[in-house]
């Protein structure tokens, strides 16, 4: 089972991932949990070029450099685990890449960044895909201290139009499960569960 985490930075999806790996690994699963950009030796060279404040790329660019690490991710880790019943779990996926390069960067139109998407993930697409929608003012104030990366430092309306993607990429794709991410913890954790525990069966 292939399950994916989404929203802009702040959403709290990292402390998502780590609860539903710990309740999964509670319940006999076995479970793998990655990162995008990473997961593999060549995925996180390419993550430190990606995110390095100091490097100016290309948008079209910056779209091919997110897609071959994904592909690497793919053919390397997340298709023979998932041939072993492994659940796993990503900290983003190629939805990331429509709203941040698509929606966001305005790379190419969404209609040929959805043909890379399926070159670069070998056709896998995930079983379940939580948004944790957060607006863009709390995401603001959750990240007010933290130290900025690259993508992180690209201004108020590109994050505006990621938001957007998100939110209409949650409206035509059915496996996307919406859940308001300014809950508490627990609350979104619960939420979380509710929505897998048929899926699991």
């Amino acid at each position: 089972m292939l399950i994916t985490f989404e929203g802009i930075d702040g959403s709290g999806k990292s402390t998502q991932i780590e609860l539903l790996q710990q309740y999964l690994r509670d319940k006999s699963y076995e479970v793998q949990v990655f990162r995008e950009p990473g997961g593999t030796d060549v995925s996180e060279m390419i993550r430190g070029m990606l995110l390095n404040p100091e490097i100016e790329i290309d948008p079209v660019t910056e779209l091919l450099l997110f897609s071959s690490a994904r592909s690497q991710l793919v053919a390397e880790k997340l298709l023979p685990l998932l041939k072993k019943d492994v659940v796993v779990i990503l900290d983003r996926f190629f939805d990331s890449t429509t709203a941040y390069q698509g929606f966001g960067r305005k790379s190419m139109p969404i209609e040929e960044i959805k043909q890379i998407n399926e070159i670069a993930t070998h056709n896998l697409t995930p079983d379940v895909t939580f948004y944790l929608r957060l607006s863009l003012e709390e995401a603001a104030e959750r990240t007010k201290r933290f130290e900025k990366d690259r993508m992180e430092l690209s201004g108020d309306s590109f994050f505006k139009r990621v938001f957007d993607g998100f939110e209409q990429i949650a409206k035509t794709e059915e496996r996307f499960k919406t859940i308001d991410a300014g809950q508490g913890v627990q609350e979104i954790h619960e939420e979380i569960v509710s929505n897998l525990e048929n899926r699991l069966l």
